[in-house]
């Protein structure tokens, strides 16, 4: 059985939040895509998702910028992150863009932690106006973490979660297709591991360097 881990970051303020409810809407829709997928070995793709609350970190964040130095409780929330599989990053839209302490955590990243990471982008608003925001917003700063975000972006505003929604899809179906590309996003990720021509171990070989093309200079 091959199994594949989910980060979900979600940076709702209050609790109950409805950024964490979209959050596990969203997660347990990308669980039961993936389960329906085989890995490469034509084996079952067995799920687990760690989850992390900003709320929660929101003081360690704040020292980590001033000070530079993680706790061990933020530096353990950066590792469940950084070392998933794929993402799914949820936030709450604040003054037409994602959230103080939702940037705050993405700063307190490596730039390159998220290179080649699946990411579903979900946020929600009181109102479908700032339903553009993840794609004039959150996109661009996860394309400049180069991640490799799905195409569909779930927003939620308070109308989805009466049942009224907008106009565009049901919230149920946005979060069903969003969901089924990460999780197809996760599978062909998976199958091209170690088959990626830019991996410069699949052509200096084992133990090799761009010493040995460049002729006898590994060691130096």
């Amino acid at each position: 059985m091959s199994a594949r881990r989910i980060a979900v970051i979600s940076a709702g303020l209050s609790t109950p939040s409805s950024t964490r409810m979209l959050a596990d809407r969203l997660t347990a829709a990308t669980a039961t895509a993936l389960g329906e997928l085989t890995g490469p070995d034509g084996a079952p793709i067995e799920v687990s998702v760690d989850v992390v609350e900003l709320r929660d970190l929101a003081h360690a964040i704040t020292d980590n910028l001033l000070t530079g130095f993680a706790s061990a409780e933020l530096e353990s929330a950066i590792n469940t992150v950084v070392s998933a599989d794929a993402l799914i990053a949820v936030t709450p839209i604040f003054s037409t863009s994602y959230s103080g302490l939702f940037k705050s955590f993405i700063d307190v990243l490596d730039p390159d932690a998220l290179r080649g990471m699946p990411v579903l982008l979900g946020a929600n608003a009181g109102t479908a106006r700032h339903s553009l925001a993840i794609d004039y917003a959150l996109r661009p700063l996860f394309a400049y973490l180069h991640a490799d975000t799905v195409s569909t972006g779930v927003f939620a505003a308070s109308a989805d979660w009466g049942g009224a929604g907008d106009d565009v899809a049901p919230l149920a179906a946005r979060i069903e297709k969003g969901a089924r590309e990460l999780a197809e996003a996760m599978a062909r990720r998976d199958a091209r591991t170690g088959n990626d021509p830019f991996d410069p171990a699949n052509y200096l070989g084992e133990g090799g360097s761009f010493g040995h093309l460049l002729g006898g200079l590994a060691g130096e």
